[in-house]
Formats: structure tokens, C-alpha cells, sequence
């Protein structure tokens, strides 16, 4: 794989018949993707967990709404902060991931960690792929790929990122934005 064939910082959209519980109707931020397997985190699936339940520390750096996501069905005890900063050069407690995009270390207090970080989100887990099997279910049609916008990530209405995301796209994608959540009843 060459670099530019990486999806780093793409958005997977799942195809609307895209059934499996853990990717249904999901928008998904590729935060790595080499021949050795791809990592994400699905943007568009808050828990019911408030941040000052388990991180009280990252609380007022959270961005709305300040609740745990749900970053996808691997690891789910892992937590992954994402964050935004205008400097995009590597920092003690953070590291780059696309663009102005990085992950912080969640184990150091907020204040340790570089003064332009603005908006955070946790996720419990993400979701990954191994070798090849990405590609496979972008060949099976399973997830469209698009460009991001950064407030995608931080997105203050997350039930609605999925068919928002696709809306903005041209010709067919926009859509498929409009496709109903179940099919039977329109």
C-alpha cells in the first residue's frame, strides 16, 4: 500500500443495508491504515456515560455533549481521547494522527498537555481491521469513503452525523442520506 492509498483521516460511512449492530448507520474517523490493518473510531454513537463519571479530570475540556462514545466493538476498556490543536507537530501526552487531529493520554491530568488543545471526545474502544479485511468489505460495497470536516468529529448532534455526512456529498451519495432507518414503514 502506497501513502496515498491510505485512509487516514477519511470517513468509512456504512451503507445503509450495512446490518451488523456494531456499524449500523455509523460514521467512522480512520485514525490508521497500513498494510498491516486499519484503527478507527465510530463518531456517531454516545453512550449514556458522562465524562465526570469516569474521567472527571477531562470534564471541562470534553466537548458537547460530554458523554462517553462508543468508539467501536474492540477493547471496549480502552479509552481513546481524540482532540483537536492548531500546532500539528508531536507534544509530550499527544500524538498526531491526521491533520490537526491527535490522540492525548487520558492518564495525565488535562493541564500537562499542550495549552492549545481545544475540543475532546473520549471513546471506549474503536474499531479495527486486520490485514486485507478492510479492503474486503470496501470491495463488498459495505462503506463509502468520504473527506471529513474537522466538526464532524466533534459533532454537538451525533444521532444525526450519519445522514448529515452523506447529505453534503454529490450526486447519488446525498441520497442515500435520506435513506429511512427502516425501509418497511415508508
Amino acid at each position: 500500500m502506497s501513502d496515498t492509498e491510505t485512509l487516514a483521516g477519511k470517513l468509512l460511512i456504512a451503507e445503509p443495508t450495512l446490518h451488523a449492530a456494531a456499524f449500523h448507520r455509523t460514521v467512522t474517523l480512520m485514525l490508521e491504515h497500513t498494510d498491516d490493518g486499519a484503527l478507527g473510531v465510530v463518531l456517531d454513537r454516545p453512550s449514556d456515560t458522562s465524562v465526570t463519571e469516569v474521567l472527571p479530570q477531562w470534564t471541562d475540556r470534553v466537548a458537547a455533549p460530554g458523554v462517553v462514545f462508543s468508539g467501536g466493538p474492540v477493547s471496549p476498556e480502552v479509552a481513546i481521547c481524540l482532540g483537536e490543536r492548531d500546532d500539528v507537530g508531536e507534544a509530550d501526552g499527544w500524538q498526531v494522527a491526521v491533520g490537526h487531529l491527535g490522540t492525548l493520554d487520558v492518564s495525565r491530568s488535562p493541564d500537562e498537555l499542550p495549552a492549545d488543545v481545544g475540543r475532546v471526545r473520549i471513546f471506549s474502544g474503536y474499531a479495527g481491521w486486520s490485514a486485507g479485511q478492510l479492503e474486503g468489505e470496501l470491495e463488498a460495497g459495505a462503506w463509502y469513503v468520504v473527506d471529513r470536516i474537522d466538526d464532524d468529529c466533534f459533532s454537538t448532534d451525533p444521532n444525526e452525523l450519519w445522514s448529515r455526512v452523506l447529505r453534503r456529498q454529490p450526486g447519488r451519495l446525498a441520497a442515500v442520506g435520506l435513506y429511512p432507518a427502516d425501509p418497511s414503514v415508508n
